[in-house]
C-alpha cells in the first residue's frame, strides 16, 4: 500500500512538472507567433517613406488579405493535422517555417517574394491555435481547463504587445532599416522554435506518464467519427452557429489594430513620430493580458459559468469605445487615445478569447469540442481578412464605424442565448482532495 502510495505521490510530482513546462513552452511558442505576424504593420512605417520599394497602402492590404486568406485556411486544416501526427510535428514546423518567411521578406524587397511570404507565413502562423491547445489539453483535465485556458490565453495578448517596440525600435531606433522589423523578428521564432524542440512533449505518455484522464465517449475498438461527421453535428448546432458569426463581426477590429494600428495612429497623429507610433497601440494588448481572465471570473462567478451575458456585457462597452476613437484621435489628446486603446483591448480580448475558447468546448458536443472551437475561430479568421483590407481602402472614420455597427450587432445576435447553459459534461475523471485531476488508471 505504501509502494503504491508513493508511486501515485511521485508520478504526481512529475505530472505537475511536465505540466507547468508544457504551460509556459506553448504560451511562449504562441507568443512568439506573434513576433513575425506584426512584423510588416511595423514595416510599413518605412516602407511607405522608401523610394526603391514602392508599395501603396491598396497594395499593403492585398498583402495583408493574402496572409489572411491563408490564416483562415489553415485555421480549418491544421487541427486535423494535429490529431493525426500530433502538436509537435505541426508547430514545430510551422515555427520554423514562419522565421524562415520573415527572413526572407527582410532580405528581398520585391512583390513576388513579398506575395508568397505572406501566403506562407498565413499557412505557418496558423499551426499555433489548434496544435498548442490540444497540448494543453492533453495534460490538464476537462474540470480545469477553463481557467488554464484563461491564464493561457494571456499568450496572444502578451506576444502583440511585446513584438511591435520590439521590432519598432530595432528597425527605426537601432538600424533605421524597415528590414529589421522582419530580421528581429525572425531571430526570435527561431530561437523559441529550438526551445520547444527540447522541452515540449505531445501527451504524457510520451514521457512514461499515464493520462490525465480517460476521454468519455470514444471506444478504443470501434472507429473514429469522421472529421466531416463531427462538421455536420456543428453545423446543426445553432448556439454553435451564432458563436461563429458573432466571432467574424468581432475579429475585424482586432486584427485592424494589430495589423494597422502603428499606422492608423501615425496619420491623425503624425508629431508624436514612428517609434511611439508603434508603441501607443501596445495599450490595445497591455489590456489584453488581463481581458480574458477578468471575463472568465464574471463569468464563473457572476453568472453561475453562463459565457454569453459576460460576453455581450463586454461587447457593449466595447461598441462605446470603438465609436470614441476617431474623436479622441482628434481631439490630439495622446492619453486619451491610449486610454481608449486600453478599454478596447480589455473589452474586446476577452470576449475574443471566450468565444474562440471555452464557449466554443461548452457548446460543443463530447465528440466534436474540438471541431466547434475550430470552426468558430475559422469564421473569425475569415473576419481577420476584412481587418487587414478595410483600413487599405478607406479612410479611418468610415472603418471605425463599420468596427461599431459590428460590435453592436455581435452583441444583439447574442442576447437571445443570454441564459443559455451548455448540457452538462460529467468529468471523466474525479479531482483528488488538492483539487488536481486523478490520474487515469490511478484507481483501484
Amino acid at each position: 500500500m505504501n509502494n503504491t502510495a508513493g508511486a501515485l505521490a511521485s508520478g504526481w510530482k512529475s505530472l505537475q512538472r511536465w505540466r507547468v513546462q508544457i504551460f509556459l513552452i506553448t504560451w511562449l511558442a504562441y507568443a512568439a507567433f506573434y513576433f513575425t505576424r506584426k512584423a510588416f504593420s511595423v514595416a510599413k512605417l518605412g516602407i511607405g517613406e522608401d523610394p526603391s520599394f514602392e508599395l501603396d497602402k491598396a497594395m499593403m492590404a492585398n498583402l495583408d488579405a493574402l496572409y489572411l486568406v491563408a490564416y483562415a485556411i489553415g485555421q480549418f486544416t491544421w487541427g486535423i493535422f494535429a490529431d493525426r501526427f500530433g502538436p509537435r510535428v505541426v508547430v514545430l514546423g510551422g515555427l520554423f517555417v514562419s522565421s524562415l518567411a520573415a527572413l526572407a521578406m527582410g532580405t528581398f524587397a520585391t512583390l513576388p517574394i513579398f506575395a508568397t511570404c505572406m501566403l506562407v507565413q498565413g499557412f505557418a502562423q496558423s499551426t499555433g491555435w489548434s496544435g498548442l491547445c490540444k497540448n494543453i489539453g492533453s495534460f490538464f483535465a476537462t474540470r480545469e481547463r477553463g481557467r488554464v485556458l484563461g491564464y493561457w490565453s494571456t499568450c496572444y495578448a502578451f506576444g502583440g504587445l511585446v513584438a511591435t517596440p520590439f521590432a519598432g525600435w530595432w528597425a527605426y531606433e537601432v538600424f533605421h532599416d524597415w528590414r529589421m522589423a522582419f530580421m528581429s523578428s525572425a531571430a526570435v521564432v527561431m530561437a523559441v522554435a529550438v526551445l520547444f524542440y527540447f522541452l515540449q512533449r505531445n501527451r504524457p505518455q510520451d514521457v512514461g506518464l499515464p493520462p490525465v484522464e480517460i476521454e468519455p465517449n470514444i471506444t478504443v475498438t470501434g472507429p473514429r467519427e469522421s472529421h466531416w461527421a463531427s462538421l455536420r453535428k456543428i453545423m446543426k448546432n445553432r448556439t454553435v452557429l451564432v458563436l461563429g458569426l458573432a466571432y467574424f463581426l468581432l475579429k475585424p477590429a482586432r486584427y485592424a489594430i494589430l495589423l494597422w494600428g502603428p499606422v492608423i495612429v501615425y496619420e491623425r497623429m503624425p508629431a508624436i513620430g514612428k517609434v511611439a507610433s508603434a508603441i501607443v497601440p501596445t495599450a490595445f494588448e497591455v489590456a489584453g493580458l488581463v481581458g480574458p481572465i477578468l471575463i472568465g471570473f464574471m463569468s464563473d462567478k457572476l453568472f453561475g459559468a453562463r459565457r454569453i451575458p459576460a460576453c455581450v456585457l463586454n461587447l457593449v462597452a466595447l461598441t462605446v469605445c470603438l465609436a470614441l476613437f476617431v474623436p479622441a484621435m482628434q481631439s490630439g489628446s495622446l492619453y486619451l487615445v491610449v486610454g481608449l486603446l486600453f478599454m478596447m483591448g480589455m473589452t474586446l480580448y476577452g470576449p475574443d478569447s471566450m468565444i474562440s475558447g471555452s464557449a466554443a468546448i461548452d457548446f460543443g458536443t463530447n465528440e466534436a469540442a474540438g471541431t466547434a472551437a475550430g470552426f468558430v475561430n475559422g469564421c473569425g479568421s475569415v473576419g481577420a481578412i476584412l481587418g487587414g483590407l478595410l483600413p487599405g481602402y478607406f479612410d479611418t472614420t468610415t472603418v471605425f464605424l463599420v468596427f461599431t455597427a459590428a460590435a453592436l450587432l455581435a452583441s444583439l445576435m447574442l442576447v437571445p442565448f443570454w441564459n443559455s447553459r451548455p448540457q452538462t459534461l460529467e468529468a471523466s475523471s474525479p479531482l483528488t482532495a488538492n483539487g488536481q485531476p486523478e490520474l487515469a488508471g490511478a484507481r483501484s
